[in-house]
């Protein structure tokens, strides 16, 4: 095997780039609405709320951890925004400060706990999961009496936030909302960080061999603090990008979907070992999802399909990975 050709087989993203053709090709000859400009716009913007998240969530996964409370963060931030601005009548880029502060200190509390005290942050994360989504539900009933915030876009500045969080830009005749733009900016500074600086090579060196790392003056602690943070942020993101695109939150936002992202990093070439792993191979996994998700409505198949099809789908990636790797001659 040329050694061009093995290098190309050796990226993370292979597996998921044959995978995303095949389902591209499969949903294309069987329906037309999934090529339609609306159908276009559609799965890109559902593979863009499951990419931002999946892209950060990967490159915690490349230090070697998880979190799964993620997807109530996005749910958490959404309601924190909207019940200060409706219920209270506080600033919205304040509200927006505060959310985003709450988010980070949840990340950092999910580092701290887990590195102080060798739970696995599996664990640790899942325990904040449910803190998440019990308080998502208890405390938005006990401050609205409703278990949803509505009248947003009644709160003052609501049109200038919504610019940068739940506009439409119109693309060849293609409505395109601007969370797609959102992940595609993500996928590039996560991809940049990765393969062009030295936090990046701190993430890879953590996430594959920690006491080596800390032997060679990797600053482990602060390395996964920041992964967590970011991810913590990169939830953030998705609540605004969510409420200000519908102008509404559920306190069930984002349940069910914790392991969305892991599922789409996986996918995207990232092992569950940590150490290996790519933004774009992420952000490639996310695509496959919001794909399946609007093929099968598309295809109108039985919705209830989609979960054993993205089981088939995460097993499948993860031997065809493994298969190349293999036959690239990385047996590591």
């Amino acid at each position: 095997m040329s050694g061009r050709f093995a290098r190309i087989l050796r990226r993370p993203e292979v597996g998921a780039a044959v995978a995303a053709l095949l389902i591209f090709s499969y949903f294309s000859s069987t329906t037309t609405a999934f090529l339609s400009t609306a159908g276009v716009s559609t799965w890109l913007y559902s593979s863009s709320l499951f990419g931002v998240l999946a892209v950060v969530g990967a490159l915690l996964m490349i230090g070697g951890e998880f979190d799964l409370s993620v997807g109530a963060m996005t749910g958490t931030t959404g309601l924190i925004v909207g019940i200060m601005t409706t219920q209270y009548g506080i600033n919205i880029w304040l509200s927006l400060v505060v959310a985003l502060a709450f988010a980070l200190s949840v990340g950092a509390a999910n580092a701290y706990i887990s590195m102080k005290t060798g739970v696995p942050s599996f664990i640790v994360t899942l325990a904040a999961l449910f803190i998440l989504q019990g308080a998502n539900l208890a405390i938005t009933k006990l401050l609205t009496g409703t278990v949803s915030i509505q009248g947003m876009s009644d709160v003052e500045n609501y049109d200038t936030v919504k610019l940068l969080f739940g506009s439409t830009l119109n693309i060849g005749g293609m409505d395109i909302k601007i969370s797609i733009v959102w992940w595609f900016l993500v996928t590039a500074v996560a991809s940049w960080v990765l393969l062009r600086t030295r936090t990046g090579n701190w993430i890879f060196g953590v996430g594959g061999a920690i006491n080596s790392a800390r032997q060679v003056g990797i600053p482990v602690v602060k390395v996964r603090m920041g992964l967590f943070m970011a991810t913590s942020a990169a939830g953030w993101l998705v609540g605004m990008l969510q409420l200000f695109g519908v102008s509404t939150v559920q306190a069930t936002t984002g349940l069910g979907q914790e392991f969305s992202y892991v599922i789409c990093a996986v996918v995207g070439g990232c092992l569950l070992t940590g150490g290996y792993g790519s933004a774009i191979g992420a952000a490639v996994g996310a695509l496959i999802y919001g794909m399946t998700l609007q093929g099968i409505v598309f295809a109108e198949w039985d919705n209830n399909w989609l979960k054993f099809f993205l089981g088939v789908l995460l097993l499948l990636a993860v031997m065809v990975n493994l298969y190349v790797r293999r036959g690239a001659g990385d047996r590591s």
